[in-house]
């Protein structure tokens, strides 16, 4: 009996001494993440390391605040760094937004012809397809079935010849919801599968908004909101005569970020933001 005893207590110290040079906690466990850079002058110090790569940001503001001229800046760069990057379209046409980009000097036409950037144009009346899913392309993105929206967004996003984008930016949700007028679920229904397929392809996505009332004074959120993994208010205020530029980041998950809304200006080179400078007037 007493030599089962000694047993006994000899196999729980071992275990013991096992547990204890074994097992570490949780915390000392560092989880490795990836991270993208925008490129933009003084806005990647406002991040702690960086944008989360898989991450869905929203890009909001009012008309003229530099919501595409930031979503192509980013691009540009990140093209230039061998990543994949793709600007879908709603608004302006493609030749446009190629303009657009030399006028700021980027020197766009390489990274098109070399296929690491790509600007796609469709119309928002090519988002909503009455009938069944029988055409190609554009139209059997979404189908009307029965009162039911279905989806296929691989043809949209992907293409035929099979093009993944690192990074992708969709200018704009506003547009695609003047699509959905009276039909908010069918909206709703929209964006969060959109959301979902950016998701399954581990893409890192800036979905450009304008909404229809300053942030101060929304009430409610919205489905973008709540889907979100970041958000990133531009600001384009009227004081006396003149106009001044600001930005904030309000939300981004997964990271240490600043805090405080601070002064930004559109150069003739593109976007610079001043991290140190903050922005004190109401907006």
């Amino acid at each position: 009996m007493s030599q089962s005893l000694i047993d006994l207590g000899s196999i729980a110290e071992s275990i013991r001494k096992e547990l204890k040079t074994s097992d570490k906690p949780v915390s000392d466990k560092k989880i490795q993440r990836d991270y993208i850079l925008t490129g933009i002058p003084g806005f990647d110090k406002l991040l702690d390391q960086g944008i989360p790569v898989g991450s869905n940001i929203l890009v909001s503001g009012s008309a003229g605040s530099g919501k595409t001229i930031f979503c192509l800046q980013l691009l540009v760069y990140n093209a230039s760094q061998g990543k994949n990057c793709l600007f879908i379209s709603f608004e302006e046409p493609e030749d446009k937004l190629i303009d657009h980009m030399r006028t700021f000097g980027w020197n766009p036409d390489p990274l098109i012809e070399s296929g690491k950037l790509k600007i796609k144009r469709y119309l928002t009346t090519d988002i909503y397809y009455e009938g069944e899913r029988s055409s190609t392309g554009i139209k059997a993105m979404m189908a009307r079935n029965s009162d039911h929206l279905l989806l296929d967004l691989e043809p949209f996003i992907i293409g035929d010849e099979g093009y993944k984008p690192d990074i992708a930016v969709v200018d704009s949700l506003t547009a695609v919801a003047s699509t959905f007028v009276g039909k908010d679920r069918g909206y709703r229904f929209y964006v969060e599968r959109l959301f979902r397929f950016f998701e399954k392809i581990g893409s890192t996505n800036f979905l450009i908004t304008q909404p229809t009332k300053p942030p101060e004074k929304q009430t409610e959120s919205t489905v973008e909101d709540f889907l979100s993994d970041g958000v990133i208010l531009l600001y384009n205020v009227r004081q006396g005569n003149i106009r001044e530029s600001a930005i904030e980041i309000l939300k981004m998950r997964g990271v240490k970020h600043e805090k405080k809304i601070v002064a930004m200006r559109i150069t003739d080179n593109g976007i610079v933001v001043y991290p140190e400078q903050e922005v004190f007037t109401d907006i």
